[in-house]
């Protein structure tokens, strides 16, 4: 008997985590950043379209307390239509495909400021943004500082412009780590956006599948 105890004991240590699904669902929410402009989303429960013409918008969705600590996440996007190469170190100048945000708070401000609307977040000293990106003319794997959010910002291309479909397995806190130091943050939050106001094109996109753990 105690040697089934102990053989139980070892495989539940030697499982893999489980990923949580995030779904594309009503608790996104738009922040446009003009009047007179913003994509449209088509949020379906495990995919989310993407459409902008000559505009920029973010759609940022809170996560509750058991996604806080996690350290990966998993999904897959596709392009159909995209805008040109552009500058991510630019400000006013750095459309992009789509981009993916992870928005960390230390354990303490993440308590005090659930509920808070992405702008208190993301102007928030304590905050810190990984932005991984599908566009640029920058290679794979490049980590560049957000023309945005100063220190509290960094941005990770995953894909250069163009179009395709592709699956990302990213290691948040390996990346968490090399452009912000360390130190432990929980995952408080997602947001995803497209950027075409600044060359005036068309993006046509979608992410699907988004899971982290």
């Amino acid at each position: 008997m105690f040697r089934c105890l102990a053989t139980l004991a070892l495989s539940l240590i030697t499982l893999p985590a489980l990923a949580a699904p995030v779904a594309f669902d009503g608790s996104w929410k738009t922040q446009k950043f003009s009047l007179f402009s913003s994509n449209t989303y088509g949020f379906n429960g495990n995919s989310v379209t993407v459409a902008s013409n000559g505009s920029v918008s973010l759609a940022y969705r809170p996560l509750d307390t058991s996604y806080w600590g996690a350290t990966s996440a998993q999904w897959s996007w596709r392009v159909d239509e995209g805008v040109p190469a552009t500058d991510l170190r630019k400000k006013g100048g750095d459309d992009r495909n789509l981009a993916l945000y992870f928005v960390f708070l230390p354990e303490g401000q993440a308590k005090a400021l659930q509920g808070a609307s992405v702008r208190k977040l993301l102007t928030n000293d304590a905050a810190r943004v990984l932005v991984y990106v599908w566009g640029g003319a920058h290679n794979r794997g490049a980590v560049l500082s957000s023309p945005y959010l100063g220190n509290r910002g960094k941005t990770v291309v995953l894909r250069g412009a163009g179009t395709g479909a592709a699956r990302e397995n990213v290691n948040l806190a390996r990346d968490y780590a090399n452009a912000f130091g360390g130190g432990g943050a929980a995952l408080v939050g997602v947001a995803l956006s497209g950027d075409s106001d600044d060359t005036d094109s068309r993006i046509r996109a979608s992410i699907s599948g988004l899971q982290v753990n």
